[in-house]
This record gives structure tokens, sequence and C-alpha cells, in this order.
């Protein structure tokens, strides 16, 4: 049986520019969304969306940030195989994984809960998208061992397969609640002594795409033709875009929320892209990660180009410029709130959806710089161990 990784690694010490720069661009991304968290709380979006109650603008924002947990994850897998072969194969990869898994759950429930709440000790831990990205790693780390096609074969059920557990319920004070409520049950956690912990990322489908991330690796082992490489990217995530037109139009299985005719063609539109993240549904994660493989392969094929070259700053260091930005936006969201008061009714804010896209793209020009800067360290002084985790 052939494992994930029996075959011939890519060049050692090389970054693959097109990962770099596709993680780069859904940080940033990211980075949009949680100004929008940040200055836009007045205006808030649910889960599901509210096409009825929620501006174009503010709906189709939300939209794109819907591709960065998903592309993010994948690439993790991705990375992780990448990073075994040229470490010297599954053993490395899993230690690997396991040790960085365990330092981001750790990091979620400490240093980045802080960033949100400002609260220490905290009354509510949020176990969100740097949580589920720890324990999809831990995950990883034991199903690597698996034959590739098996590996594929798990990552296919757990996300094509997961909404079947939707009707699936566990009240409080069964002893599947607290299992359950991680795994596939978006929910609340009380503890004894009073701290509540909210599992904003049900875990089952992301291990499911991890899995599929790290069997994609030998795609992008050296004698893969780029051409054919390129072939594989877009024909998967087509095809994928495609399953999600497919079953969507007919309101078909996995996406609990069906999709209805509204009074205009925009809305219409909105109906049909409102897609649930908590968790993602099978329809959330074919379109999401359909793009991506996509967006990947346009990436690669502009590989030379100076846009691309500044996306790779910001993917090159995802996990610095993660805990920068959060603490950035705390900082500013408490001076605007102490030199100027409440302006949108009970929060600090802007008024609009064009003011966050400004405040993003102002952050986003000024985080570069100290991005940049963390890289060059990282890459410079490999002597450094911790720093490979940021």
């Amino acid at each position: 049986m052939t494992s994930p990784l029996s075959v011939s690694p890519s060049p050692g010490g090389t970054r693959l520019r097109s990962i770099d720069a596709l993680r780069g661009l859904v940080i940033v991304i990211m980075l949009l969304d949680h100004v929008r968290e940040t200055f836009f709380l007045h205006h808030q979006v649910g889960d599901p969306m509210d096409v009825a109650a929620t501006p174009p603008d503010l709906f189709f924002s939300r939209l794109l940030a819907h591709l960065c947990a998903p592309v993010f994850v994948f690439l993790t897998g991705l990375s992780a195989w990448l990073y075994g072969a040229k470490a010297g194969g599954r053993a490395a990869a899993a230690a690997f994984l396991a040790k960085r898994g365990a330092f981001l759950v750790v990091l979620e429930v400490t240093v980045v809960n802080f960033a949100w709440t400002f609260q220490f000790p905290p009354s509510v831990v949020y176990l969100q998208v740097i949580w589920v990205i720890g324990l999809s790693m831990l995950a990883l780390a034991a199903l690597l061992w698996l034959p590739r096609a098996a590996l594929i074969a798990v990552g296919v059920v757990l996300v094509a397969g997961h909404n079947a557990l939707d009707g699936l319920h566990f009240a409080v004070g069964e002893a599947m609640h607290v299992p359950w409520a991680v795994l596939h049950d978006r929910g609340w956690i009380v503890l004894d002594d009073g701290l509540r912990l909210r599992t904003s990322y049900p875990l089952l489908p992301w291990i499911g795409v991890i899995a599929l991330g790290f069997a994609a690796g030998p795609w992008f082992q050296a004698d893969v033709p780029p051409a054919t490489r390129l072939r594989r990217l877009v024909g998967v995530g087509l095809a994928a875009v495609a399953g999600f037109v497919a079953l969507r139009a007919f309101n078909g299985y996995g996406q609990a929320q069906p999709w209805v005719a509204q009074d205009d063609a925009l809305h219409t539109a909105m109906s049909f892209l409102n897609i649930t993240k908590y968790p993602p549904s099978l329809m959330f994660l074919l379109l999401t990660l359909g793009l991506g493989l996509c967006l990947l392969a346009l990436i690669e094929r502009a590989s030379s180009a100076a846009w691309v070259r500044v996306l790779c700053v910001f993917g090159a260091a995802p996990m610095f410029f993660y805990l920068l930005h959060l603490y950035v936006l705390k900082g500013l969201y408490l001076a605007g709130e102490s030199l100027w008061g409440l302006n949108q009714g009970r929060y600090f804010g802007v008024p609009d959806m064009a003011g966050v896209w400004l405040i993003a793209a102002l952050l986003a020009l000024a985080l570069y710089w100290p991005v940049r800067g963390f890289g060059r360290l990282k890459a410079r002084r490999r002597d450094i161990a911790w720093l490979k985790y940021l």
C-alpha cells in the first residue's frame, strides 16, 4: 500500500510561492472581516445571514470572508505534506502536527481569546478558528499514516457526510453533550466554576478538509509538471463549484436552509449564496474550496507578478499577522472609544461598509512592514525553533 508521503519531495529549502500568496490573500480578507466585527458591531451579521435584513454590501463582504477558514485549513494540510516531504516523511510530519496543533489549542484559549474579550480571568472562552486548526492538526497527525486513498476517502466522507448528522442533538447533562458540541453541534459548554465555552467552529468537517489538503500534497512534488498540477487544481476546483450549483439549484442535500426566489435578481442571488458556515455545510465547502483551488491555480500562473510577491509577505508569517492584527484592532477600538465616545448606539464604529473597507486597506498597508520584518527574521534564524510555529 502507498502512504501519502511515499513520493519524491519538492525541492528542499524552498517555499511554494503560490501557497504563501493564497494564504496571504485569505488572511488579508480575514482582516476585512475582523475590521467589520470591530467597527461595525452595530450591524452584526448572524448565521445564516438574513437576506431580507442585510444590505448587499455587508452581505457580500461577509460572503467573501467565507473563503478564509476553508482555504486556510486546506493549505494547512497541504503544507504539512510539504513539511514531511522535506523533513523526512510521515514521522516528521506527524510530530510537527502534534506539537503545533497542541500549541494552537493553548494559544486560542489564552492569547487569542484575551484579544477578543480583554477579560482576565475570562467568563467566556470562544473556541474559534485557531482552536479548530489545532485540533484538526492533531487529528491529521494520526490520519496521515493511512494510505493516500484511504485518507481521501476519510476526507470525502467527513466533508460530504457530516450534514447527515445535522438532526442529532444531545441535551445538557447527557454524556454526549460536550463531545458532540465540540465535534458537530455548535453550542455552549458550561463548566462547574461558571466559565462558559462557545464551540464556534465544530470540528468534524474541518478534519475532512485538512485531510484532503494533505492528500493533495503529491500534486506539488518535484516531478509533477506545472501544467499537470494546474489542470488538476482547475479541474477539481471547477467540479466542486459545479457540484455546489447543481445541489443548490434543487435545494438538495448539503444545506439545511433552502434558497427561495426574492423580489429582484440581486436578492435572489443572495439567497442562493446564503450557505452555512457553523458547522460548514457541504455546499459551503464545495463553493469555497472549489474557488480556493481555482485561485491557487491563478496565483501559480501569475507567480512572478508584484501583487503575488506582496501577498507572499503576509502568507509567510500568518500566525504573527493573526495575533498582531487582533491586538492592533482592539487597541484602535479602545482608543477611538476613548477619544470620540460611542457614535453608533452602544458602539464606536463607522457608519457604512465603505469605512470598513477603508480601515482594512489602511491596516493591511500598515501591517505589511512589521510582518515582512518578522518573516525575514523567521527565514534568517532557523536556529530559533519556536519561530517556525508563527
